[in-house]
């Protein structure tokens, strides 16, 4: 039995024409995911462009409360997987499942670069997303963090101002799950932090799943429930601590960068969407108490 638990810990390359992707977790949570309902699932998707083959036999699972992240090289067919979960592109084999006709995706593309002579501020670009009143978007700014952005004209936005008026546009459709492509493209190191540490509250907070592509492995791994290696099929997936050592993910990555350890960032402050230090009291307070 002892040998059995520990294979199941285990990351396990996956690939085959019908084979459901198995995620590797906890023990003790193994049972309660197994047994969710996917928001969304993929079932040996394959897709073909031009006698070329850009996914091959995918399968892979997004269920409530779980961040799924999807890494691989350039040209690994990442974004071809999200434009098939949106409908965007038929598969030529498999099926893409829904948990109901009802589910609402949001989508947060990799960039947005809004026209400079745009005559659109942040609450004409939120109304683009249905129905709300003007307190719904001040109030879906306000929780993520972007407060005060509900006049500013769209072209007047930082990077990371702009990451986050595109969430506050998914999150106003009430979306579950939520796909997020390169979220973090363009930010700084604290930028990256920040959102990441944002999207893990949401997942808390709002219940949602979320899908999410990135290739800031060393960030992402301390902000993800479960990673999945693509190049065109699956190499492998599994626990953020067990996905390293994995020969696929070293493959991919590199030994050097694979062995990375998960990064968590502590310290005693947090940064606004500029970049500015904003001390947090909290923080400070619980590393003084693990200082005495």
């Amino acid at each position: 039995m002892a040998r059995r638990r520990r294979t199941v810990g285990m990351a396990k390359s996956l690939r085959g024409e019908n084979e459901l992707l198995q995620y590797n977790i906890h023990p003790l949570h193994e049972t309660l995911v197994a047994n969710t309902e996917p928001l969304i699932r993929m079932e040996g998707v394959s897709v073909r462009r031009n006698g070329v083959l850009l996914l091959d036999a995918v399968s892979l699972a997004v269920r409530p409360r779980r961040i799924v992240t999807l890494v691989g090289p350039n040209g690994a067919g990442k974004t071809t997987l999200v434009r098939v979960l949106l409908g965007l592109i038929a598969p030529e084999t498999g099926l893409v499942r829904r948990r109901n006709d009802a589910l609402v995706i949001g989508y947060v593309p990799q960039r947005f670069q809004p026209p400079p002579a745009l005559p659109m501020d942040v609450d004409g670009f939120l109304r683009l997303a249905g129905a709300s009143t003007a307190a719904q978007r001040e109030q879906v700014l306000d929780s993520i963090g972007a407060g005060g952005l509900l006049r500013r004209p769209l072209r007047a936005l930082s990077g990371g101002e702009m990451q986050r008026v595109l969430l506050a546009r998914a999150l106003l459709r009430k979306p579950d799950p939520l796909v997020l492509d390169e979220p973090a493209q363009g930010l700084d190191v604290h930028g990256q932090q920040e959102l990441y540490a944002l999207i893990v509250r949401l997942r808390d907070t709002a219940g949602c799943g979320v899908l999410m592509i990135s290739h800031d492995l060393h960030l992402v791994m301390a902000a993800t429930d479960e990673v999945v290696c693509l190049e065109r099929h699956v190499c492998c997936a599994g626990k953020p601590e067990d996905i390293g050592a994995h020969p696929e993910y070293q493959r991919l990555f590199g030994r050097d960068l694979a062995g990375l350890a998960p990064y968590r960032h502590r310290h005693d402050h947090h940064h606004d969407l500029h970049g500015d230090v904003v001390p947090d009291p909290q923080r400070c307070s619980a590393q003084g108490e693990r200082r005495g």
